[in-house]
C-alpha cells in the first residue's frame, strides 16, 4: 500500500476514525495500530508477513533473556542468535543471487564449469529498514542500553508500525516503544501540522520526484548510447533531485502520518545538497541510517579510538557496507567507497588546508560537494558497472562524440528545478519547515497547502513505488 495512492486515503481515515473513537481504550487501540501495520505490509505479499512474526518473536525472546541473564557467554549466545535470525534473511533474500552470481563467476574463472539457475526470490519490501531497527533493540539490550519493552504487544507495534515500517526512518527503541506506554492523542496543531507535512511528502513525491524529473533520470540511465556530457550531467542531476524529493517525501509522509496520531518520528532529512563536506552531508541525508552506521558498525569498528589509520579503514568499511545495504550489486559497493574515500579525504585535507568557513566561501563548498555527491549518483542508479562507467567518462566530456538525447526544453526544465533546490536546501539549511511556517501569515500558509495540493491533482500521480522500498 502506498501513501500516494487512494486506497492509502481510504485505510488512514479507517485507522484515524478507530483510533479517535471512545469505545477502544488504549490497549484496544495499540492492538488496531498493529493489526492495521500487518493490513499495510501484507498488501504487498501477505506470506512475508511471516518474516516479521519470526523477527518479532526471535527479538522479544532475546530482549527478555538479555534483561535477566548475567553471564557473560549466555548473554552473547541470544544476541547472537538474534542477529544471526535477522541477517540471515537479509543475507538469503537480498544477497541470495548476488553471491550465487558472483560464486559462479569465481569457479569459472578457474576453468570449471558451473552453471547455477537463479534463485526466484521474492524481496521483501523493507527489509533492510526493519531489520536494522529491530536489530538495534537486541544490541541495545545486550549493551545495557535498553531496558526490555513492558509488554510484548508495545514490541510488536515498535517492529511494525505502519508509517516508518517500509522505509524509514530507522527507529531506535528508546525512542519509540516508550511512546507506547502511555495514551497518546494528538493536539490540533499537530494534527494540522502532521497533514501538511502529508501534503508536503506527496508533493515530493507525485510532482516533483515522478511527474517532472523520473522521466528524464530513467531516459537517460535506460539508454544503451554513449551520450554526450551534458546529457550526462542532466540526468544524472535529475536523478539527484529525484532520489530526494522521493525518499525525503516518504519520509516527510511518515513524520506526518505518526504525528497526526501523536506519535513523535526523528527527522530523516535536513536540506542535505546544502551539505558543506561528506561529514555534513551524512549528518543530513538518511540520518537514521548514518546514525545507525556510526554506533553499530563504525565505533565498534575502532571509531576514533585507535589511531588515524585504523580510522580510516573503519571509515571506508562502514560507508562500503552502508552501500551494500542498500542493494546487492557492486555498483551498490563502488558508491559506498566513494562516499568512503570522500570521508576521508575531506579528514586529511581538514588536517593540511584549514579553512573558516564563513557564507561567502560555504555556497562555494557546498556546490563542490554536491557535484561530487552526483558522481555517486551514477553507480547508485546505473543498471550495470558498464553503463557506469559510459556515464562517467562522458560526465568528464572524455567521450566527445557522445549522442544528444535531451531536447532543449527538458535540460531548461531539469536545471531550473536543481538550481532552485540547491538555492532552497541551502537558504533553509540552518532552519526547518516549522520555523518558517510560524513566521508566515495564516492566510498566506493556507494558499500554499492548498497550490501544493491543487498540483498534485493536476499532476494525476499513477501510484509509482517510492525507490527505497526496493532496499
Amino acid at each position: 500500500m502506498l501513501f500516494n495512492s487512494l486506497s492509502f486515503v481510504a485505510f488512514f481515515i479507517i485507522v484515524l476514525g478507530l483510533y479517535y473513537s471512545n469505545f477502544l481504550q488504549w490497549k484496544g487501540k495499540k492492538r488496531m495500530l498493529l493489526l492495521s501495520s500487518y493490513i499495510f505490509y501484507g498488501m504487498w505479499n501477505p506470506p512475508l508477513v511471516v518474516l516479521l512474526w519470526i523477527s518479532t518473536i526471535v527479538d522479544w525472546t532475546a530482549g527478555n533473556k538479555l534483561s535477566v541473564l548475567k553471564n557473560p557467554v549466555s548473554r552473547k549466545m541470544w544476541l547472537l542468535i538474534s542477529m544471526v535470525v535477522n541477517l540471515g534473511f537479509l543475507a538469503f533474500f537480498k544477497y541470495g543471487n548476488f553471491l550465487l552470481e558472483n560464486f559462479t563467476t569465481l569457479v569459472n574463472a578457474f576453468g570449471w564449469e558451473f552453471q547455477a539457475k537463479p534463485m526466484d526470490l521474492i524481496l521483501p519490501m523493507g527489509i533492510s529498514f526493519y531489520t536494522f531497527q529491530t536489530m538495534s533493540y537486541t544490541i541495545d539490550m545486550y549493551k545495557g542500553k535498553q531496558e526490555k519493552a513492558k509488554t510484548f504487544l508495545d514490541f510488536a507495534l515498535y517492529v511494525t508500525f505502519f508509517p516508518q515500517l517500509v522505509a524509514g526512518p530507522i527507529v531506535r527503541a528508546k525512542d519509540l516503544i516508550s511512546q507506547f506506554y502511555e495514551p497518546k492523542k494528538a493536539t490540533l496543531n499537530q494534527f494540522i501540522w502532521g497533514l501538511f507535512l502529508l501534503t508536503i511528502g506527496v508533493f515530493q513525491k507525485v510532482v516533483l520526484a515522478d511527474a517532472l524529473l523520473s522521466s528524464t533520470s530513467d531516459k537517460v540511465f535506460d539508454s544503451t548510447k554513449i551520450l554526450h556530457g551534458l546529457d550526462a550531467w542532466i540526468g544524472t542531476l535529475a536523478f539527484s533531485g529525484q532520489i530526494f524529493f522521493d525518499f525525503a517525501g516518504y519520509s516527510t509522509c511518515a513524520i506526518g502520518i505518526a504525528l497526526m496520531l501523536g506519535i513523535i518520528l526523528p527527522d530523516n532529512f535536513k536540506y542535505p545538497y546544502a551539505a558543506i563536506g561528506f561529514s555534513d552531508l551524512w549528518r543530513r541525508w538518511h540520518i537514521s541510517l548514518s546514525s545507525w552506521l556510526r554506533d553499530y558498525l563504525y565505533i565498534p569498528l575502532g571509531g576514533n579510538r585507535h589511531g588515524i589509520t585504523r580510522m580510516y579503514v573503519a571509515l571506508t568499511l562502514t560507508m562500503l557496507l552502508g552501500g551494500l545495504w542498500h542493494g546487492a550489486a557492486w555498483t551498490f559497493v563502488i558508491w559506498g567507497i566513494l562516499h568512503g574515500i570522500y570521508l576521508v579525504l575531506e579528514r586529511l585535507l581538514k588536517k593540511l588546508v584549514p579553512i573558516k568557513i564563513n557564507n561567502w566561501n560555504g555556497i562555494i563548498f557546498a556546490l563542490l560537494t554536491y557535484s561530487m555527491v552526483n558522481i555517486t549518483w551514477v553507480f547508485f542508479r546505473a543498471n550495470g558497472l558498464d553503463s557506469a562507467k559510459k556515464m562517467i567518462t562522458s560526465m568528464f566530456y572524455l567521450n566527445p562524440n557522445g549522442e544528444k538525447l535531451l531536447g532543449f526544453a527538458e535540460i531548461g526544465k531539469v536545471s531550473i528545478i536543481i538550481s532552485l533546490l540547491f538555492l532552497c536546501h541551502w537558504a533553509m539549511r540552518n532552519t526547518s519547515m516549522r520555523a518558517i511556517s510560524k513566521k508566515m501569515p495564516a492566510w498566506v500558509f493556507g494558499i500554499i497547502w492548498a497550490g501544493l495540493f491543487f498540483l498534485i491533482c493536476l499532476a494525476q500521480g499513477s501510484g509509482e513505488q517510492f525507490i527505497y522500498f526496493q532496499f
